[in-house]
Order: structure tokens, then C-alpha cells, then sequence
């Protein structure tokens, strides 16, 4: 009878272990992809947000890059934080902090008061990553079913990534262009129930120090190289305060590099840099952000101001895109298998840069059928890229730094997101015809490409 019990209670016990994890992996999924669907959501309603706050291309641009340089700017110190007061305390801040910022972007009355709330939402998106794959770590102590959960989260998030522009598409035609931001504040609340009532809080490590000072560079060194870049499409990139800004830029990053190689606590230990395919998986990661986020910034204003599409036709036009890269990220494990990281990220570079060169003939009068093949490639090649980088770049790092090198490769391909917008829309705003200025986006584009294509050889060319 006392046997019947215990096993029982046993069988109990073990149920509602694997009910909290299911739940604990259910509100981390879900910090995530409304992270990601923010990142996307954006860029089919920026013409929707200019007719009604004003503003022109520059003025639009920051309303994009505010929370991408806040979520690439507070990623790592967001990491180090969970680590030191507990990674479901931050996980909830983070959510509660994402969801405000949200509900001020709905209600911003102007362009000023939407680009602040922006920058809220992306320091709360920074809180929100590193602390729901800390807890996701935690819960799934078996390397095994980590893997799965691991596999879940970078799928939820993929398919609200790619899935952003359409779901924009729909609330601005059904509601308005303040539906998007409004949207988050269910999936928060729904997230941090979750969060409170399942998972497990981690330990505490409150002999981690933060890198306030480094901290302050990275910010500093980021805004100013993105403020100049956006600026100096408006104002050309011979004026002083473009200048002036592109200084500061430099100035603060080198400040930057000096603080985190003599730093008792950095938030970028760049000794890792040594290693030659983390940093060619870095570089890679960084180019590939600028190539692609650049240009979706520019495909939706070529589709909205120049081809009269509405905010749901831009949105189902960049569909083949998106669709393309969910599936090359399903796909792209199997082919390194089989090739190899050197000749998958080769195939996927050379489908990229046929993509980008397939648009150099495109303008206001193309017609959709010509371009969507061209567009699938983009999704194909970069889709198929970024799960091997990523692999190959945890690879090169110690197991016990696998965190610090997953943020760094985060925020290096946020930082390329920011800088692509920032400089693919100044070449639309500088430019004197807007066609012009987007071929001249386009033809960057393949010579990125071109540029991962020479970094290819230096990564591993050994199958795993």
C-alpha cells in the first residue's frame, strides 16, 4: 500500500514537472516572437505612420531603428542582469516593461513621443531574450529535451518574424496602423501569467558585476554611428553635424574597445574574438543583417510610395520573403550535415546575391510576378545562413560562455539591422529620384553578399 503511494506520488510529481515545463516554454516562446513580430510588424505600416503623425523617410527610419539600437545596445548587460538577480525577476520586467512601451507607442500623439517608446520597447525586448533562454536552460536540465525546447522557441520566433509584415498588414487595413503595437499587451499579459504561476526562478550570482561604463560606450557609439548614417541621407554626408556625429561614433567605439579589453567585468570579452570562425561567423552575421533589413526597410517603401500598394498588399507581398526564410531555417540543419558549414553558407550566399542582383532593373513600374522570385532568393540564402553561423559560432566558444557568445552574435546582427536601415533609407532620402536611390541600396546589397561570400572560406568546411 506505502509502494502504491509513493508511486503515485511520484507519478504526480513527475506530471506537474512536465506541466511546467510545457507552460515555462509556452511564455518563453512567447517573449520571444513578440520580440521578433516587432522587429518585422513595423515596416509595412511606416507609410501608415507618416500620413498620420507626418515626417519624412529620416524621420520614419528612426521610428524602426530606436528599438533596434536599444535592443542591440542592452542585450549583453541584460544577460549579466539576469544572471545576478534571477532570470524569471527580469523575464517579468521585461515583459511588463515591453508591454508599457507598447501602449505608448498606440497612444503617441506624435513622431517624437512614438520614436521614445520605441526605444523602451527595445530596451525591454534586450531584457526579454537572454533571461527566457536562461529559464528555458533551467527547466530543461536534459540535454535532449533542451535541444527540442531550444528548437521550439527559435520556431515560434521565426514564424512571428516572418509573419510580421502580413499580421501588420491585417490590423492596419482592419483597425489602423495603432492595432500593431496594441496587440502586444494580451500576448504580455497571457506571457507573465505564465511566467508567475510556472516557471522556476534560477539562482542568483550577485558576485556578477555589470559594465555600466561599457555599457554607456556601447550606447553612445551605436546612436551616434546610426543618428549620423540616417542624417546624412537628409542632410548630406558632408555636413558638420553628420560629421560631427560619425566622430562621436568613432571616438566612443574606440572608448568601448579600450574599456572592455581592461574591464574587470565586460560585457564583451573580445578575447573570444581570437578564435578565426567566431569572428568570421560574427562578421558574417553583421553583414547579412545590414544586407536584409535594409533592404525589407526600402522593398516596403518602393511597394507603398511608389507602387501604391496598401499596408496588406505590402504585406502579402513580402510573404514569399519571409515564408522563405522560416523554411530555409528548417532546412538549413540538414544541409550543413550534409555539405558542410563552408558550402552551405557558399550556396546560400551565391541564392542571396543572385536575389539582390535579380532587383537592379526594378522600378515603379515592375510588376510584382517579376520580382517575387528575386524576393524568395533574399529569404532562401539569408534564412539558410543564419542557423549555421550560429552553430558555428557557439561551436568555436567554451561551453561555459555559450551565453555571452549567443548575446554577442545578437547584438551584432541587431547593430546590422540598424545601420542597413539607417543607410539604405538615407540612399532613398538623399537620392533625387527614389528609384535611383534604391538601386543604389540594391547594388550594396549584392556586394555584401559578395563579402560573405569571401569571409565563406575561413569558416570550418568539415561536416559536424
Amino acid at each position: 500500500m506505502l509502494n502504491t503511494e509513493t508511486a503515485t506520488r511520484g507519478s504526480e510529481s513527475d506530471a506537474a514537472a512536465r506541466r511546467a515545463r510545457r507552460f515555462t516554454l509556452i511564455a518563453m516562446s512567447l517573449g520571444f516572437a513578440v520580440v521578433q513580430l516587432d522587429v518585422s510588424v513595423v515596416n509595412v505600416a511606416i507609410k501608415s505612420i507618416g500620413s498620420g503623425l507626418g515626417g519624412g523617410v529620416s524621420a520614419l527610419q528612426w521610428v524602426v531603428n530606436a528599438y533596434t539600437i536599444s535592443f542591440a545596445a542592452f542585450i549583453l548587460t541584460a544577460g549579466a542582469l539576469g544572471d545576478r538577480v534571477g532570470a524569471k525577476r527580469v523575464f517579468v520586467a521585461g515583459f511588463l516593461l515591453f508591454m508599457v512601451a507598447s501602449a505608448a507607442c498606440g497612444l503617441a500623439p506624435d513622431l517624437a513621443v512614438l520614436v521614445a517608446a520605441r526605444a523602451v520597447q527595445g530596451l525591454g525586448a534586450a531584457v526579454l531574450v537572454p533571461s527566457s533562454l536562461t529559464l528555458l536552460n533551467h527547466a530543461y536540465p536534459d540535454p535532449v529535451g533542451r535541444a527540442r525546447a531550444v528548437g521550439l522557441w527559435l520556431a515560434g520566433a521565426s514564424f512571428a518574424l516572418s509573419g510580421g509584415p502580413l499580421v501588420g498588414g491585417v490590423l492596419i487595413a482592419a483597425v489602423g496602423w495603432r492595432a500593431i503595437f496594441f496587440i502586444n499587451i494580451p500576448v504580455a499579459v497571457l506571457g507573465i501569467y505564465l511566467t508567475q504561476r510556472w516557471a522556476a526562478e534560477t539562482p542568483q550570482a550577485r558576485h556578477r558585476g555589470l559594465d555600466f561604463s561599457g555599457q554607456i560606450a556601447a550606447v553612445l557609439a551605436l546612436t551616434a554611428l546610426v543618428a549620423a548614417t540616417i542624417e546624412g541621407g537628409a542632410r548630406g554626408f558632408g555636413a558638420p553635424l553628420v560629421l560631427a556625429g560619425f566622430g562621436v561614433a568613432a571616438v566612443a567605439g574606440t572608448g568601448f574597445v579600450w574599456l572592455e579589453a581592461r574591464g574587470r567585468n565586460p560585457m564583451l570579452p573580445l578575447g573570444m574574438f581570437g578564435s578565426r570562425v567566431f569572428s568570421v561567423s560574427a562578421a558574417i552575421g553583421l553583414l547579412i543583417n545590414v544586407a536584409f533589413y535594409g533592404l525589407i526597410f526600402v522593398l516596403s517603401l518602393l511597394f507603398q510610395r511608389e507602387q501604391h500598394l496598401t499596408p496588406l498588399q505590402t504585406g502579402l507581398a513580402l510573404v514569399p520573403t519571409m515564408a522563405a526564410v522560416t523554411g530555409a531555417n528548417l532546412m538549413a540543419g540538414r544541409l550543413m550535415q550534409r555539405l558542410g558549414p563552408r558550402l552551405t553558407v557558399t550556396l546560400a550566399a551565391l541564392v542571396m546575391a543572385a536575389g539582390y542582383a535579380g532587383l537592379l532593373g526594378v522600378d515603379a513600374s515592375t510588376s510584382y510576378l517579376a520580382m517575387v522570385i528575386q524576393l524568395a532568393a533574399l529569404g532562401l540564402g539569408g534564412g539558410t545562413i543564419i542557423p549555421v553561423i550560429t552553430s558555428e559560432l557557439l561551436g568555436s566558444a567554451e561551453r561555459s560562455r555559450s551565453g555571452v557568445a549567443a548575446g554577442t552574435l545578437n547584438t551584432l546582427r541587431q547593430t546590422g539591422s540598424a545601420i542597413g536601415v539607417g543607410l539604405f533609407g538615407s540612399l532613398i532620402a538623399g537620392a533625387g529620384h527614389f528609384v535611383s536611390g534604391f538601386h543604389v541600396a540594391v547594388a550594396i546589397g549584392v556586394g555584401l553578399a559578395v563579402a560573405i561570400l569571401a569571409l565563406t572560406p575561413l569558416l570550418d568546411g568539415r561536416r559536424p
